[in-house]
């Protein structure tokens, strides 16, 4: 069975087997009006005991999108209501997206896992600076950007994706590469890095001659009938339309370069978008899926050396597999309400709201094998 639930499931998608399987039963009904009332309290309870301003929620099954809610607002200022149409950022869900891209790259056998990424002969070449490099850095590979084993530019204080403000991609990743040693060698240590996923979008921007957003939009997006997601705005006065506001606290969310976070950090989307996207990479026979089996269990793989994340995707040992911002980065974007997919959380509230997280979190990770559920929240 495959399921996309919203407010108040623990959002899991197995990778248990790889062969395509029919779901079953093959529909399901929409929630009733008890269920849509319970909730519709859940979403509230939690509004109000965390101070959000607006969720929304999209359930889809075997690709339909059954219900969708909204509640709260969307513009606390102009009192605007939210609607399930309303985009919002969704961060570090992107990475799945990138991924995903990466992998229909592979399938047409113009990338591979081994590829090496900077250095003459390399996918990038010199694009971004001659050698010699610091150590390690021309052995970096396309498997160890995917799967945060490069060996250093983690999302700690230091990120890169948070610094020189004024740079562009190719000035900033010239400059990290310049002034930014290994902190191990490439392919033995996990560290959640941002600046590894710009990379692999300068990747996808160099194999395809399109920018990043406009290949991803054909060859992914549009393949999952998904057609109003779009890079973000820095400003709120770039916001798209029908996007949400954004509220922080101690901090400007509008004070970062969301559009230079495109492949890493940068989409925004609604919640049916999410489910949509996500039923079209699970596995099943329907909806048509945009990658072969094969192709989705190596990307929902996780190296040895990695166990709890494959390759934009973390995964445990049910077999279950997700997208979640690491706690505590205190770059994180703090959206408008709150984003979770496949238990991604980017908090933007109080510790409490954390703490309350982390029990969840442990109920994710230690979820029972089988449970074939994807979560779309934001």
């Amino acid at each position: 069975m495959k399921l996309a639930a919203g407010a108040g499931a623990l959002p899991l998608l197995s990778s248990t087997t790889f062969a395509q399987l029919s779901p079953n039963p093959p529909n399901i009904r929409p929630p009733s009006p008890a269920e849509r009332g319970a909730m519709a309290r859940l979403a509230h309870s939690f509004m109000d005991k965390y101070g959000v301003p607006a969720l929304s929620v999209a359930i889809g099954y075997a690709g339909t999108v059954v219900h969708e809610d909204a509640f709260g607002v969307a513009d606390i200022e102009r009192n605007e209501a939210v609607t399930p149409r309303h985009l919002f950022r969704i961060a570090s869900v992107s990475k799945m997206i990138t991924s995903v891209t990466i992998f229909r790259l592979i399938e047409e056998n113009r990338l591979k896992l081994a590829d090496r990424v900077f250095g003459p002969g390399a996918l990038l070449g010199t694009d971004y600076g001659q050698p010699p490099y610091s150590a390690g850095i021309d052995q970096i590979t396309l498997e160890h950007l995917l799967t945060h084993t490069a060996g250093g530019w983690s999302n700690d204080n230091r990120d890169p994706m948070f610094t020189h403000p004024r740079m562009d991609h190719a000035e900033l990743i010239a400059w990290t590469l310049a002034n930014r040693p290994l902190d191990r060698p490439p392919g033995q240590h996990y560290a959640y890095s941002n600046f590894g996923y710009c990379v692999l979008g300068r990747v996808i921007e160099k194999l395809t001659g399109q920018r990043y957003a406009e290949h991803v939009r054909t060859d992914v997006l549009a393949r999952c009938g998904v057609t109003d997601m779009t890079i973000a705005g820095n400003t709120r006065e770039q916001r798209q339309t029908g996007e949400v506001a954004y509220y922080g606290q101690g901090e400007n969310p509008y004070d970062m370069k969301v559009r230079r976070m495109d492949s890493h950090g940068g989409w925004i989307a609604t919640p049916a978008d999410l489910v949509q996207f996500l039923m079209h990479v699970d596995g099943y026979t329907r909806p048509a899926n945009i990658l072969r089996p094969r192709t989705i269990e190596i990307m929902t793989t996780a190296p040895s050396y990695s166990p709890d994340y494959a390759k934009g995707f973390c995964v445990n040992k049910s077999d279950n597999w997700w997208q979640w911002q690491p706690a505590g980065h205190e770059h994180d974007c703090r959206a408008h309400p709150w984003r979770l997919l496949l238990g991604s959380l980017h908090q933007h509230k109080t510790r409490e709201f954390q703490h309350g997280w982390r029990s969840r979190q442990s109920q994710l990770e230690h979820g029972a094998p089988g449970r074939r559920m994807a979560g779309g929240l934001t």
